[in-house]
């Protein structure tokens, strides 16, 4: 088995805790389902959020998917001018035997305009 980061990201509408929650869910539920992996296999996942989200941690839906044993981190993204808003991105750690061109990052939403060139 191989340790490797798997990246995603999403974008919502408002800064609003039920679409916190709802994206984050859609986002870690796909990261997870692509790349065929169980919590077990999760060493530790790192959420940021672009400035302007603060209703709600992401780490909290994780939880609710079972993330128990899992290190969770919440993080603010630096505020770039003109960056896209309303963005929840994460970087999970994790334990596969895929190799790193195999893994799938995960794009949704309008985080899809952040990365063309992987974006589902």
């Amino acid at each position: 088995m191989a340790v490797r980061a798997v990246r995603g990201a999403t974008q919502i509408d408002a800064d609003d805790r039920d679409q916190i929650l709802e994206a984050t869910t859609e986002l870690v539920a796909e990261v997870m389902s692509r790349n065929g992996l169980s919590t077990d296999d999760v060493i530790s996942v790192i959420f940021t959020v672009t400035p302007d989200l603060t209703a709600e941690f992401p780490a909290l839906a994780a939880r609710k998917l079972g993330f128990h044993e899992v290190p969770l981190l919440c993080a603010t993204e630096i505020g770039v001018p003109g960056a896209l808003p309303r963005v929840i991105r994460l970087m999970a750690h994790i334990e596969t035997g895929r190799p790193r061109a195999d893994v799938q990052h995960v794009y949704l939403r309008g985080a899809t305009a952040l990365r063309l060139d992987i974006a589902q």
